[in-house]
């Protein structure tokens, strides 16, 4: 019996700790938080404007497409659903897979040329459908990424009571409900090629459930070996610099108090991405009265408008002395790896005078 699956098309892309990027967007403008070149630092919490992104929901096109009259694989009878949980925790499936439910009844005559009807009962002993909400989708043609699965199903001879349709777990309850409609098209005979493609579509932009912020965890990286690109062109000494920039990872590569432990740094070159980038010069955020300034990229998988774990960071320095150029980078790696408070930071960057941050502060 042949299967269909919905896959994961991919996560939306935060810049700056601001609006969502489209999914199909690759480049933004951060927003950018800067600190003085002399005074104190004060706090280092961005406040940005944040923005929900909009979760794929299912929803009737404008202009529909007229479904071929055909007959209905399960009969006449009301199509009786039980429901199983093997997610680990407690959580009301049951509402989910009957908003499902309602959009195909509702919407029968138009996309599937027949009538349907269903009886959610989650306990039924003789159900005629099994929704499993599954933390794994079991082998479905072979697809690694699937967050469903179910039989496609246009022939009642097809069919072999129970039949069972397979959702991941983890997923929003707006992401939970759609996938549960598609799943549920395949088993009345629909392909990803039919409409409406807003639900039936191979591939959508699928939401997990709430997640910690960046902001809210002690350390916000998926590990801690990083690699590091200075741009130091634009930088007053090039080479005194790149000095600084060495003592400030030093720094952190020898545990400082209440940092993360074991944190590694790699050199890359100038033509190389990078999670940590180090630059020189005024941007469009970042002027000459900053000083300094950092920009936060990451993932938001929850899709509540703010980064959940970090990719990269970008800390741009602007018309600094150079020997105050290691207490700036030191200043924004303690932001980046969790210590957002001036009083979470090691005791260094907690109010360091202008004469402070130009020491040898790292010793």
């Amino acid at each position: 019996m042949a299967v269909r699956t919905l896959v994961l098309a991919c996560l939306l892309v935060l810049a700056g700790c601001t609006t969502p990027l489209d999914p199909s967007t690759a480049a933004s403008t951060p927003t950018a938080t800067p600190v003085p070149a002399d005074a104190p630092g004060g706090t280092a919490t961005p406040t940005p404007t944040q923005s929900r992104s909009p979760t794929t929901t299912a929803t009737s096109t404008a202009t529909p497409a007229t479904a071929t009259p055909g007959e209905n694989p399960w009969g006449t009878e009301p199509i009786v659903v039980a429901i199983e949980n093997e997610g680990g925790r407690d959580r009301d499936f049951a509402a989910l897979v009957r908003e499902a439910t309602r959009f195909w009844e509702k919407n029968d005559g138009q996309y599937l040329g027949f009538p349907v009807r269903y009886e959610v009962r989650p306990d039924a002993a003789n159900p005629d459908l099994v929704v499993t909400f599954t933390p794994e989708i079991p082998d479905c043609g072979n697809v690694t990424d699937a967050v469903g699965c179910a039989p496609l199903l246009t022939d009642a001879r097809q069919i072999d009571r129970p039949e069972t349709v397979w959702v991941k777990t983890g997923l929003s309850d707006d992401s939970t409900a759609l996938v549960t409609e598609h799943e549920l098209g395949h088993t009345l005979g629909l392909t990803h090629a039919d409409p409406p493609r807003e639900v039936m579509r191979a591939r959508s932009v699928l939401y997990t459930e709430p997640q910690p912020n960046a902001t809210e965890r002690a350390f916000p990286w998926p590990d801690g070996d990083f690699t590091v690109r200075v741009d130091a062109e634009d930088a007053r000494d090039p080479a005194g610099a790149q000095s600084q920039v060495d003592h400030a990872l030093t720094y952190y590569e020898d545990d400082p108090p209440g940092m993360p432990t074991n944190l590694t740094f790699e050199r890359v070159g100038a033509e190389t991405d990078a999670e940590i980038r180090i630059r020189f010069g005024p941007t469009p955020d970042c002027q000459a009265s900053s000083g300094s300034c950092i920009s936060t990229y990451g993932v938001d998988p929850d899709g509540d408008g703010a980064i959940e774990t970090y990719t990269r960071v970008e800390i741009t320095l602007v018309d600094l002395d150079t020997d105050a150029v290691g207490w700036h980078v030191g200043y924004w790696l303690a932001h980046a790896f969790g210590a957002e408070a001036d009083g979470e930071k090691p005791p260094p960057f907690r109010d360091a005078s202008g004469r402070e941050r130009r020491s040898e502060w790292w010793k």
